[in-house]
């Protein structure tokens, strides 16, 4: 690797600052023109070559260009497969339903039905929150603070992000938010209130068509939720006749360490909506699970263009026969995860002053500042310099956020986190 990372140059990046939108985000903390990516190395066009601990924000859960995938994917192209289909029946399609029954459902004894919505995970939700109200009759849905679930009107509502809901234009209603999980401090069960709203005919609270949430958030901040808190929220849904849809787009495939990452809690939810990962390639294609009895859909329904991407389905069966057909994948996550999280907290015990903290579950961690609220995009932008590209999250800024692929070495994991370490170091007195 060089030693010099320096943003490419006025005129690499001139067109993107002439011509796009000022909507741009990612391009601006991370001022690369880059080219080619390899499992978790991204490689600028100059020849540069960043270590990825970003991974898509959590669509890039097996790298880039996995070539477990590729050759898959170009065979079919090749062979001159069918692309786009809409909901029509392609090979393709079949192979994905059948790869999806035989080594995710039916080993973890689920049954649901699929539903292929538009191509990204906003428009899971979206269809998830239609078919909710529509099976109960309600209107009203149940989302937590600090949730993340997308930014179209419907997905938007339930998401707590100041930014975005401003940016809507419109009155976002027909949603209740109630503080998540350790929102209120440790010690405090914040499901009592939503009981106390529930049982009581005169609280106020329009009973919710559904409950949805994430059990990890990601954008959040890396908030996860326990396993006594989900199971008691599970009990409370079902006694009262509510929906429980799961948001597994971030952090689902794999990326706390089992394929849901509700699988950790043990609960079944109504609905589960997947995207990101779930192509395997990073191509668009998102999903969502509904129990049989509830699948109260009329033909067409909810439609889209896009909801038939044959080479997503190529790919994500290729995922499926290759990573999830026994646990071998499962455990190597385990021992990295190992590997991440111990690194970190030595991390934090090297600077007491900042009064870092570290939390996370499998490849999804959060390195967290409270004392600092800068200190995250800080190390993110140092880190840049030293040739690894890490992201931010959390309501401040205030963790840096690790999301690299699941396939990484440990060697490129050990050497980003040398980074980090060596970036934190640089920081430190600034912000003692």
């Amino acid at each position: 690797m060089n030693k010099t990372f320096t943003p490419s140059s006025d005129a690499d990046l001139a067109p993107f600052n002439r011509l796009e939108s000022e909507v741009r985000s990612y391009v601006r903390a991370f001022p690369v023109l880059f080219d080619r990516g390899l499992n978790t190395t991204l490689i600028a066009a100059d020849g540069r070559e960043y270590i990825d601990f970003f991974g898509g924000a959590g669509a890039l859960n097996y790298g880039h260009n996995n070539p477990a995938f590729k050759q898959a994917l170009l065979d079919y192209i090749e062979r001159d497969g069918i692309v786009h289909s809409l909901d029509l029946a392609t090979n393709a399609k079949k192979a994905f339903i059948e790869a999806f029954e035989k080594h995710i459902l039916q080993p973890r004894g689920l049954e649901y039905k699929l539903q292929f919505p538009g191509p990204t995970g906003t428009n899971a939700v979206e269809a998830a929150l239609k078919l909710a109200r529509q099976a109960t009759g309600s209107s009203n849905v149940v989302a937590f603070t600090n949730g993340f679930h997308g930014v179209s009107a419907g997905a938007l509502a339930a998401t707590g992000y100041k930014d975005f809901r401003t940016a809507s234009g419109i009155s976002l209603a027909n949603v209740t938010m109630l503080p998540y999980d350790g929102y209120l401090g440790e010690g405090i069960d914040t499901l009592d209130y939503f009981e106390k709203l529930l049982d009581d005919p005169n609280s106020g609270l329009d009973k919710p068509a559904a409950v949805i949430l994430e059990a990890v958030q990601g954008e959040g901040g890396i908030n996860i939720a326990s396993t006594q808190w989900l199971r008691r929220l599970r009990e409370l849904t079902k006694r009262h006749g509510i929906l429980l849809i799961l948001d597994e787009i971030q952090a689902g495939i794999g990326r706390t360490g089992k394929f849901f990452a509700f699988e950790w809690s043990g609960i079944v939810p109504d609905i589960i909506t997947l995207s990101k990962s779930l192509s395997a390639y990073g191509t668009p294609m998102s999903l969502v699970l509904i129990r049989p009895e509830i699948d109260v859909w009329k033909p067409a329904a909810h439609t889209g263009t896009f909801r038939g991407n044959n080479l997503a389905f190529v790919t994500a069966k290729a995922a499926f026969d290759v990573f999830w057909s026994d646990t071998k994948f499962q455990d190597e996550i385990a021992r990295k995860s190992a590997v991440l999280e111990g690194e970190l907290k030595t991390i934090a015990d090297a600077f007491p002053a900042l009064g870092l903290s570290v939390r996370g579950r499998g490849l999804m961690f959060g390195l967290v500042c409270d004392k600092h609220r800068t200190f995250a995009s800080a190390v993110s932008k140092e880190a840049l310099s030293r040739g690894l590209v890490i992201e931010t999250a959390g309501s401040y800024g205030e963790v840096v956020k690790f999301m690299t692929a699941l396939t990484i070495t440990e060697g490129d994991l050990r050497r980003g986190l040398g980074i980090i370490r060596d970036s934190i170091s640089t920081l430190a007195a600034k912000f003692n």
